[in-house]
């Protein structure tokens, strides 16, 4: 998928969940570019390439891999701390994601993606820092 191995995604996966989590913990969030730099570092694979458009897919493809490991144990979307460089909201397929888990009706306004995504933000704060005292 997208160029790259199962082997690849499933060490793509495992790192970009802890790397999530520790943001979590620490009350913060990401970006895109962020969270690429650091799964090239932890991982040695090569980083995503958001000036292709299948790699902007593939990075979206990633998050939903964490978002389906993480979500059965937390009931919440980890990719929610991950927004664009210089935007401070979500990218349109976690949206789509909320959807199709039935956590966001579909043709939700903007004010209630934004209050959704905020609520996931704060969840998942909440619930990291909590663990990790």
């Amino acid at each position: 998928m997208y160029g790259r191995s199962d082997e690849a995604w499933e060490q793509l996966t495992d790192a970009g969940l802890k790397f999530l989590v520790e943001r979590a913990q620490l009350h913060k969030v990401t970006t895109y570019t962020e969270i690429s730099s650091v799964l090239a570092r932890r991982t040695g694979l090569p980083g995503f390439d958001f000036e292709q458009a299948d790699e902007r897919a593939a990075m979206g493809y990633l998050l939903g891999l964490i978002v389906g490991r993480d979500y059965p144990k937390s009931g919440l979307m980890l990719s929610a701390l991950v927004h664009y460089l210089g935007a401070n909201d979500a990218g349109p397929g976690f949206y789509t994601l909320a959807q199709q888990l039935d956590l966001l009706p579909k043709g939700a306004s903007a004010t209630a993606r934004l209050e959704f995504w905020i609520g996931q933000v704060n969840s998942l704060h909440q619930l990291h820092s909590f663990r990790g005292r």
